[in-house]
């Protein structure tokens, strides 16, 4: 999720549990926030050289489980010594406060579509639940509300409403979730695919339009679903997998661009393919500014006569974003064009 909610939602928690003691409900609030953004300072861990080392520890170590607690000390002891001792707040409380927000962040990203290694270092699969966008007003403003509210008026009732709200929204989006997997699977069938496999994921700051990416025959078949209220399906394209032999006859598997080229596989998941608009790139076909379009948010750019120990670039395109906006408000408010 975005700094914004992750603080929130991290306020939320330790305001929930807080005494109604005066500050203490305002105090909770302020350290949750802060620990509740901490886990992405793994943002910071990249390399000059290494262009996708970011991808690797981005959801990683920072998010898992069983770093919680390592989490939550970590940042008591850094706002504890900047904050905390001139607010005469025990180090006890500081810790239970950043503890309990540092442990909300992990469990938020896994609801997105990103993916999230929960359970490092016994595992290194990314696990996303899909149910809502990195993104979402509806979820955020409320949360927002309610804990400046709970700090306000020096009650943690505020604050419990604020969790109730999160996990009401994220049901829904659960339940959005199935609806658009039956779309998409009724949608494959009616054009005669077998689903080797298939991801939905929430569009932009919603939950009622979504993304279907399935797989069939080498293909990946995109669409767009109005799922819920006014069902819609919004026919996409297709474009093939990712084949290295037949798409780069020329990269070795000895060099680091392959090796480079399997890393970004992995992190997508194996939703790979040939950009399209760019034949010496590799895109993630999960992601679009549409969703029945593909248009890559980010890629790898290949170099055909790269040295043996040169990385692939990475790129980022947000040049389209604004048009893109448009059209998707059009499908999520169910207007025609």
């Amino acid at each position: 999720m975005d700094p914004i909610t992750q603080g929130a939602l991290g306020a939320a928690l330790p305001q929930a549990v807080a005494t109604t003691r005066k500050g203490a409900v305002a105090l909770a609030g302020m350290f949750g926030f802060l620990a509740g953004m901490a886990a992405d300072l793994d943002v910071l861990i990249r390399s000059v050289e290494d262009p996708l080392l970011f991808m690797e520890y981005h959801r990683q170590f920072s998010h898992s489980l069983v770093f919680i607690p390592v989490g939550g000390l970590i940042s008591a002891a850094i706002l504890h010594f900047l904050f905390g001792r001139r607010l005469q707040l025990s180090f006890g409380r500081t810790l239970l406060f950043c503890t309990l927000g540092y442990g909300t962040h992990g469990l938020l990203d896994f609801m997105t579509s990103y993916g999230t290694m929960l359970f490092w270092p016994f595992s290194e699969q990314r696990f996303a639940a899909s149910i809502i966008s990195i993104i979402d007003p509806l979820m955020t403003l409320p949360i927002i509300g309610l804990v400046i509210l709970a700090g306000l008026r020096r009650t943690p009732l505020f604050a419990r409403l604020a969790l109730v709200w999160a996990g009401v929204y994220l049901t829904l989006g659960a339940v959005q979730h199935n609806t658009a997997l039956q779309m998409a699977e009724a949608t494959a069938a009616a054009r005669g695919h077998a689903i080797e496999r298939l991801t939905v994921k929430p569009t932009f700051g919603n939950i009622l339009v979504w993304r279907s990416v399935y797989e069939s025959k080498g293909r990946f078949y995109v669409d767009g679903l109005r799922a819920g209220i006014a069902p819609v399906v919004y026919p996409g394209t297709s474009i093939a997998r990712l084949d290295p032999a037949r798409d780069f006859p020329w990269l070795t598997p000895e060099s680091q661009q392959y090796r480079d080229l399997l890393r970004f596989d992995g992190f997508s998941q194996g939703y790979v393919a040939r950009n399209p608009d760019a034949p010496d790139a590799v895109i993630d076909v999960r992601y679009s500014f549409l969703p029945n379009t593909i248009g890559a948010l980010w890629s790898i750019a290949l170099t055909p006569d790269a040295t043996p120990d040169q990385h692939v670039r990475y790129q980022t395109n947000r040049r389209s974003a604004r048009a893109s906006m448009a059209k998707l408000w059009q499908m999520i408010t169910a207007e025609r064009e």
